[in-house]
């Protein structure tokens, strides 16, 4: 069957006909380097990393690209606010999101350049646009000249009367408000690179235009993101790219948020969860299964009850695992996976279905252990390694050894904190705080740390 994407400039799902036979290119846009990742920003790495590896099992040869970006206005404010070195700040960030993605099971990209090394194609770029007709200088910027362009906005579907283009500081000589920045002029104590028109640094937009094509070519496969990203950025990364010439990416996938209380999770808002905390409180591979496993495209509300139920569905898994390791021995995964769970991934990568398939095996193969027919069981068991192999999620892979901290007892502890914290909570409600404090001196003792966030109380594990 043939592996079936939404694509977001053709508003409807599409065969995927990659335009090399049996290959595939895919762009991520990867990190924003300016603070350390938390769960929203993991997800797209996760979900793609899920694209790739279906891809791989479909027999392809992927070639897959994640971007850092390491210079950008957030980066430069933080810089400022800590004085500190932009370039440390975005290194030791990049590092963290590193870590995240690895904890999560997520396999290396192909490549993951970072922005500033891309300078000179960024010039290159700039400068054949500005030949063009599509590009200009003012006041030291360099601006992209949108009304030249006239399928701008075709991928977010809006109308160029009505845009309102995001700007930073310093964006001055536009001839049309609309236009936006692929350059920016150089300010006193902010990194810059020497160009034609000046010192200046790149644009965020820009970056990944050039990125792109030094890597995939003038056309790839796919190129994703979060939806967020669908305007401004790659909707202005389009223009840059085909006014140059580029054929550029021939399906756009986007995954959707990561929310809390209904909101995108974001720094800025307060209301981010970070993956490093989360480590420390739940075993990785069951942040895996609960950030990989809904569809791609549809949000996820954060709660601790919704994390606790996947918890739950995954030691259904491990523990029909263990229990056919225990009878039979070592299993190793099925060649293939079963053909209704293909015929799910293949159908727009629909991760619930395909692990619907999961859970019905795993029960198919709990009554042949009650049966206590072994051969049945092991069959079953190698069909759902195979399954999870897919999915990042075989508690069997090397990858998990050494992550689970404290195995099943993880559970057992959440439990007992959480107890705790009831009572803490029914003490303040009653506003005896002097019992409420020294439960949390008692907890604080005992190794755990103790945040009051607007969803409740939560503890960190400090080892």
């Amino acid at each position: 069957m043939t592996i079936r994407l939404y694509d977001t400039d053709a508003r409807q799902v599409r065969d995927f006909v990659p335009l090399t036979p049996g290959c595939v290119s895919i762009y991520l846009c990867g990190a924003t380097v300016q603070a350390a990742p938390h769960i929203g920003h993991v997800r797209s790495g996760l979900n793609f990393d899920i694209m790739q590896r279906w891809f791989r099992y479909r027999g392809y040869d992927v070639t897959f690209i994640r971007n850092v970006t390491d210079i950008d206005d957030k980066i430069i404010k933080k810089a400022a606010e800590q004085r500190r070195p932009w370039w440390a700040i975005g290194y030791e960030n990049e590092r963290a999101f590193t870590a995240g993605y690895d904890a999560l099971g997520c396999e290396p990209p192909t490549y993951e350049p970072r922005a500033t090394g891309h300078v000179p194609e960024m010039i290159e770029m700039m400068q054949a646009l500005i030949e063009r007709g599509h590009a200009y200088v003012a006041d030291g910027n360099v601006y992209f000249d949108v009304r030249s362009y006239p399928e701008y906005l075709k991928l977010s579907n809006q109308e160029l009367d009505n845009l309102r283009q995001p700007e930073g500081d310093g964006e001055t000589g536009k001839r049309d408000q609309r236009d936006f920045a692929m350059w920016k002029c150089a300010k006193p104590d902010e990194p810059s690179w020497d160009t034609p028109w000046g010192r200046g640094r790149p644009g965020w937009h820009l970056e990944c235009s050039a990125m792109a094509h030094k890597y995939l070519g003038g056309a790839f496969d796919i190129h994703g993101g979060g939806i967020d990203l669908i305007f401004p950025h790659h909707e202005n990364e389009i223009a840059q790219a085909k006014a140059f010439g580029d054929e550029f990416a021939r399906y756009w996938v986007h995954n959707a948020w990561v929310t809390m209380s209904g909101e995108k999770m974001s720094k800025s808002l307060g209301n981010s969860v970070l993956v490093s905390e989360m480590v420390q409180r739940w075993r990785p591979i069951v942040l895996r299964y609960y950030l990989g496993t809904p569809h791609y495209r549809s949000m996820i509300e954060y709660s601790e009850e919704a994390l606790r139920e996947a918890e739950s569905a995954f030691a259904r898994i491990e523990g029909f695992v263990q229990r056919v390791i225990e009878k039979a021995g070592p299993v190793d995964a099925a060649a293939e996976v079963p053909p209704a769970f293909a015929e799910a991934m293949d159908d727009d990568l629909s991760v619930p279905q395909a692990l619907a398939v999961v859970h019905t095996t795993v029960r198919q193969g709990n009554s042949a252990l009650t049966a206590d027919d072994k051969e049945t069981a092991v069959a079953r068991l190698a069909e759902v390694r195979a399954m999870l192999g897919v999915l990042g999620l075989d508690p069997l892979d090397p990858r998990w050894a050494g992550t689970d901290r404290g195995d099943d007892l993880h559970g057992v502890v959440d439990s007992l904190v959480q107890l705790v914290l009831e009572q803490r909570q029914s003490a303040r409600s009653r506003k005896d705080y002097a019992t409420a404090d020294a439960i949390r001196d008692r907890l604080v003792q005992s190794g755990l740390e103790i945040e009051d966030t607007p969803t409740g109380s939560r503890w960190i594990l400090h080892g």
